[in-house]
């Protein structure tokens, strides 16, 4: 399933997405995406695996400030 595809979950609780999924927003590589986390420039939750997730509303907050400052500075 993919990051466009997912529904919001029915109990409230917000959509997390996989490093892979936050990549494909934002056209990089699933690595960058984790070293974004790791220097905090964006929040994740580990799961009891050990994976990263990524709220789905903080990540399309982050990708609409990122695409107003590109569409500022043309």
């Amino acid at each position: 399933m993919t990051a466009t595809t997912q529904q919001p979950r029915q109990n409230g609780q917000e959509q997390l997405l996989t490093p892979g999924e936050v990549a494909a927003l934002f056209r990089v590589d699933p690595k960058t995406v984790t070293r974004w986390a790791t220097a905090g420039r964006i929040g994740s939750i580990r799961t009891p695996g050990g994976h990263r997730r990524f709220r789905e509303s903080e990540v399309r907050t982050l990708l609409a400030e990122l695409t107003n400052d590109v569409n500022r500075s043309v």
